[in-house]
Formats: C-alpha cells, structure tokens, sequence
C-alpha cells in the first residue's frame, strides 16, 4: 500500500461529497437553486387505486417539470418548495456564509445545499472548515433539516463526530407553521458555533487518548475480521479493507505529526469512510454515503466510541 500512500493521501481537489453542481457565485439561494437545477416546484395530485377509486387521507407529491412522483404522503403533508427551504440561509450570507455546493439526491425525493460558515479553526493543530448542509425532502421521509459537516481541510476528511455534548443535527417538520422563522440566522450561527467549541474539546480528548499498534490492529478487526472461520471470499474481501484502512493510520502523510494516538485514529477511519473504494460501488454509492455523512457515519461513530472507551 505505502507506493500509493502520496497519491491516496494529500489534499483532494473536488469536494469531499463528490456530488452537486458548484454555486459559489450565487448571491442569493435562489440563484443556487437555478444554477443546481432545483427551480421547480412540486405539486399534490390525489392517489388513486388501479380502478380509479380514491384513496382518501394520501396525496401524491409530483415535480412540476416532468410529472415524476417524488412520494406518497399524508393529506396533512404540508409542501415545502425548495426556495422556501433554504430560503432562511440568505440571512446567513450577511454573517459571512458562501454557498458552496447544491443538488438533488433519490431522483429529487431530498434536495440539499451546502454552505460555508465564516470562520475557521485550528485545533490540534489542524486547520477544521465548518459546513452547514441544509436538506429539504419531497417523499415524506423527513422534515427540514440542518447538519453541522467540519472538514479537515489537509485531506478533506469529515469530522462529524457525535457529540453528547453538543446538538450536530436540528430539524423540523413538514406542519401547517413549517416556515414559521424557526431557523432563524442568528440560533443556527449558535448553534453552529456551540457544536465547534464541543469538537474542539472532543478532539482534544481524543489526542489525549494514546493508543498502542496493538490496539489500533484490534480495533481495525472489529471492523474487518480475518477469522479463518468466514468464508474465503470475505475473509480475502476483509484483509484487503483492513490493509487499505491499515495504510491510512499508519502511512498517511497528514498523519505524520499526530502521534499514535485517537486523534489520529479519527481521521484514518473517518478518510476510510468517506474516500476508500468500496467492494462493491452501486450506483447509489456516492448519494448514500453523503447521506450517511449528513446523518452521521455508522463507522465514524463507532470509531469515536471505541476511542472513549480506551480511555
């Protein structure tokens, strides 16, 4: 693995998602919509049985540009267009937040826009940029919803940890009062810088923590057993993931300076997460792990656990 260990490692040149169309010069969210392509609107139709009987209590979502049905919902849905959604974001871009990125996921059943905050920080060290990801969905599945996303700027690695002591994730849902000011810019900026004071202590806490070879190696199978009881396939499947995730803690130029220990941990299982070659890339691949990036990354999360409880 260490021949490719330069190429593999170093800074990155397109975004950490891989996925939306830039709009970074969109003064307002709705000149990122018309840039991403996200200005239509979606309109309810009555749903209908095989027959032609009405199936009462539901309505059929439906994006007005070619009639495709984006979900089945409750009558009591209440629409959200996408200018109205991220439209509370405007009041961020006098605080010093740029749009970044903006697109569609699930054939437009979610719509997203990514956004710069203002400041960057220096902890342990490093260089973290914090993004606000604002999703809207159209399928009934969620509501409104903002998530924290840092980014270590060297290597673009997402940080998202899961914070007990901070909220990385505020919604709301699709009511009759959804667009009532509840984002409003000043208690989203709040909250924003709440989570990144919390990270920098967690991150603290984790370079605090220091792990021996042996450790990191026994953390790593829980994550990918070579067990000569698995079938082969897997087991080859496994070793070659756990040699890759190896590399990353081990060989990573960025590493280099951060000693051995849950800092570093970190960042080669969240550099895993969001940039390894999966076994099997689908054709989803790319809008299910910016999904789980914006929910929070199961093996992130599980990582970070396994940190604390080496304390």
């Amino acid at each position: 693995m260490s021949a490719n260990v330069e190429s593999m490692f170093y800074v990155r040149e397109t975004p950490w998602h891989g996925l939306g169309t830039k709009v970074n010069e969109a003064p307002t969210s709705k000149d990122a919509l018309i840039y991403a392509g996200l200005n239509w609107k979606v309109v309810q139709n009555n749903v209908y049985t095989q027959d032609g009987s009405l199936i009462s209590g539901y309505k059929a979502n439906i994006r007005s540009t070619d009639r495709s049905v984006l979900g089945i919902v409750s009558d009591r849905y209440k629409i959200v267009q996408n200018q109205d959604a991220f439209q509370f974001t405007d009041d961020l871009l006098g605080e010093g937040v740029t749009y970044e990125t903006a697109g569609s996921l699930q054939g437009g059943r979610k719509v997203w826009m990514l956004a710069k905050m203002p400041h960057r920080y220096i902890i342990s060290g490093d260089e973290i940029e914090p993004y606000l990801v604002v999703m809207n969905s159209h399928d009934g599945s969620s509501g409104i919803k903002v998530a924290m996303t840092p980014i270590r700027v060297v290597c673009q690695n997402t940080l998202n940890l899961a914070l007990g002591s901070a909220k990385r994730i505020w919604t709301t849902k699709h009511t009759e009062n959804v667009m009532s000011r509840v984002y409003e810019a000043r208690e989203t900026l709040m909250l924003a810088e709440t989570y990144m004071s919390e990270l920098g202590k967690g991150i603290d806490t984790l370079s605090r923590i220091k792990l021996s070879d042996k450790k990191v190696l026994d953390f790593m199978q829980e994550f990918f057993p070579v067990d000569t009881d698995l079938p082969d396939a897997q087991r080859k499947n496994n070793f070659r993931m756990l040699q890759d995730m190896k590399a990353r803690y081990f060989d990573a130029p960025d590493l280099l300076h951060v000693g051995k220990n849950g800092y570093r941990f970190i960042n080669a299982i969240s550099d895993f997460a969001t940039h390894a070659d999966p076994i099997r890339r689908t054709k989803n691949y790319n809008e299910n792990l910016f999904l789980k990036t914006v929910e929070g990354n199961p093996m992130i999360d599980k990582a970070y656990k396994m940190i604390l409880s080496a304390a």
